[in-house]
């Protein structure tokens, strides 16, 4: 049987930033073993896998803090203007560097790069073990969390964090209650090249069926998020890379002129996954293991960071027990109003901008166009979106 402080069940973009984090806050040394079945490196790791994800600017502040943004920021790609516009109709509003005196208002990443960089930062860590295992039973006394593997081995620690995704083990293990609700669409995720620069632009285009984002890469590359109703996304899979990019380019417009090139496509089904108890006895629930949100506004991973990031910090703060009642009560406390309006704010995005109504296309055209006029309207969800909030 192995003990330690912390056991994470998860090993993607969260449970990893967790763990790092927590000795690079920690006075003393807190041994720490991260559950994760696959290799980080391997070709089915679904944390890290070939997808893109955008770091807010509020994002990129927290890893600068724990200590992990330098080798991170050499594989980033700066975003320092973000277009946003209603599909047919004149609204829209632009986000820029200049306007809100950064240097970049995010960064995009793709995710197997930075699994690679928290994999070898992981190895040099001598008090992080990672078992390459799944959870099969969880079970709690007062003092610590036994978690038997799928290896047959036992674990133990004073606080089990679940970090394993929407469809969480753990969660399920303890009785976690999961709310979910179907937003009706589907993700189509890419990455395409542009007859025109991206130059560090983002774009969030809406349309009647759901929005379309584009995302500045590495080498003129940009990734794609394509929101669609269920009943086109199987055809938008299939078309060839010619039908595909037609259809996209009348879905998003001529501003990069000519789409070129589409990579390799894959889709995901858009819910809403939410636990409002985000902890229980030595346990606490972190990244989409606690919620899950529509991409809409890119806020997903960026909200999961400022759990991971106010967990860490209430558990180094702590006494020796990071898995004491008093340590899990500041989490969840901490958490309790960001993780409300985040959730509420991207639900409210996805309802006023993913359908054709008369009233709401009236309303979304006036709301972007006072965006881009009235500061008053612009500021609070600016502030959201960049992750400049209190947490």
């Amino acid at each position: 049987m192995k003990q330690f402080d912390v056991v994470i069940a998860g090993g993607a973009m969260a449970g990893m930033t967790l763990a790092l984090a927590i000795n690079k806050l920690a006075p003393q040394p807190l041994s720490v073993a991260v559950i994760e079945p696959f290799q980080v490196d391997h070709a089915a790791h679904p944390g890290f896998d070939s997808r893109s994800i955008a770091l807010s600017y509020g994002t990129v502040a927290i890893l600068k803090q724990l200590g992990l943004w330098q080798e991170i920021a050499k594989v980033a790609t700066p975003i320092e203007h973000i277009h946003v516009s209603d599909r047919s109709h004149a609204g829209m509003t632009d986000i820029t560097t200049e306007e809100v005196g950064v240097d970049a208002l995010g960064y995009v990443v793709e995710l197997a790069d930075v699994g690679c960089i928290y994999h070898q930062q992981v190895e040099q860590d001598n008090n992080i073990s990672v078992l390459h295992a799944a959870v099969e039973q969880v079970e709690r006394s007062e003092e610590k969390v036994s978690i038997t593997l799928s290896d047959g081995n036992l674990v133990e620690g004073k606080l089990l964090v679940a970090a394993d995704g929407a469809i969480s083990t753990c969660c399920e293990q303890i009785g976690i209650e999961l709310s979910e609700h179907d937003f009706e669409q589907i993700a189509v995720i890419a990455n395409i090249s542009a007859q025109a620069p991206h130059n560090g632009r983002a774009f969030e285009r809406f349309t009647e069926s759901g929005p379309v984002a584009l995302l500045p890469m590495s080498q003129g590359r940009m990734s794609l998020v394509w929101c669609v109703r269920p009943d086109k996304a199987q055809q938008i899979i299939n078309y060839n890379d010619e039908q595909f990019l037609s259809e996209l380019q009348q879905a998003f417009g001529w501003r990069l002129g000519k789409l070129q090139k589409v990579g390799q496509r894959a889709s995901y089904p858009l819910l809403l996954r939410y636990r409002e108890q985000n902890i229980s006895h030595r346990f606490a629930i972190v990244g989409n293991a606690a919620q899950t949100l529509h991409p809409i506004a890119g806020q997903g991973f960026n909200l999961g960071i400022r759990d991971v990031a106010t967990l860490a910090e209430s558990i180094t703060q702590s006494s020796d027990d990071p898995g004491s009642f008093c340590t899990l009560k500041q989490f969840k406390n901490a958490r309790r109003d960001d993780r409300h309006a985040t959730i509420a704010m991207t639900s409210a995005l996805v309802h006023i901008f993913s359908n054709d109504y008369l009233s709401l296309r009236v309303g979304r055209n006036f709301g972007l166009f006072g965006m881009d006029n009235l500061p008053m309207l612009k500021t609070p969800l600016l502030r959201r979106t960049l992750g400049l909030v209190a947490r």
